[in-house]
């Protein structure tokens, strides 16, 4: 017997964000894994079972959902944002090749979602108009180095860049480093935006200049946008600026 095992994301939090395929999975699935906060976004009905963990036990998580999965079960798997972008698809799949064979020939469906950076940047104007990155400034599975390494290469290449995990209370002076890094390689005068929770009740957006941009304000709700030299903002008296990356760049055309 062999169930079925589907990835979602339920967007940045506006559940007016979450997409139609995702919420007819949701609907289809018995059994849901995920973070206790993202579970609560959902509305599930009294025959659907919700098994929360902490955000911290992604791999263990996937495991568990393969087993149900495997057992026969329809299991729903949920992140925020979109499931590929620092979130569960890629802990199932690493799961999948660690693991028996039997979950190599369950039916897997991972479905796409609003990913923090295109909402904070929808929220801003335009600013991943041109080419961009996202990186996680977390070290829980890469080294600090690495971090650093990408942050210089990429903002020397002249890439828009997306902060994902940008500060927690275990990592609190790694945002305030990769300004500093960032302010070797960029003009001080590059754009920056902070968005938080964007879409929801509690959102901010701030766009400061890279001179100007703090680590403490952002937190672990916070998506920061980082500009390239190119990056423009238009001032709007009384209205918020709007912030966009040329679609042309890098000299003549």
């Amino acid at each position: 017997m062999t169930g079925r095992l589907t990835v979602v994301g339920t967007g940045p939090g506006n559940p007016d964000q979450t997409t139609p395929e995702a919420l007819a999975a949701i609907a289809a699935a018995a059994q849901f894994f995920g973070y206790g906060p993202y579970l609560d976004r959902l509305d599930l009905r009294p025959d659907q079972q919700r098994i929360a963990s902490d955000n911290r036990e992604e791999l263990s998580r996937a495991k568990a959902a393969l087993k149900a999965a495997a057992a026969g079960n329809n299991v729903c798997v949920v992140s925020g944002g979109d499931p590929g972008v620092f979130a569960m698809a890629a802990a199932i799949c690493e799961a999948i090749e660690e693991g028996p064979p039997a979950w190599r020939n369950l039916d897997l469906d991972i479905v796409p979602g609003v990913t923090a950076m295109l909402a904070v940047a929808a929220k801003a104007g335009a600013p991943l108009g041109h080419d961009f990155c996202a990186i996680s400034l977390s070290d829980n599975l890469k080294p600090w180095t690495v971090i650093e390494q990408r942050l210089r290469a990429v903002a020397g290449a002249g890439l828009v860049i997306a902060l994902y995990n940008p500060i927690s209370k275990a990592r609190p002076w790694q945002l305030g480093t990769a300004f500093a890094i960032l302010r070797e390689v960029l003009p001080w005068s590059t754009p920056v935006i902070f968005g938080r929770a964007a879409g929801r009740s509690d959102e901010v957006i701030i766009v400061a200049s890279l001179a100007e941009a703090k680590a403490e304000q952002a937190d672990m709700a916070t998506c920061v946008i980082i500009g390239s030299p190119e990056t423009r903002v238009i001032e709007r008296p009384g209205r918020a600026p709007i912030v966009y990356s040329p679609r042309s760049t890098g000299g003549p055309q």
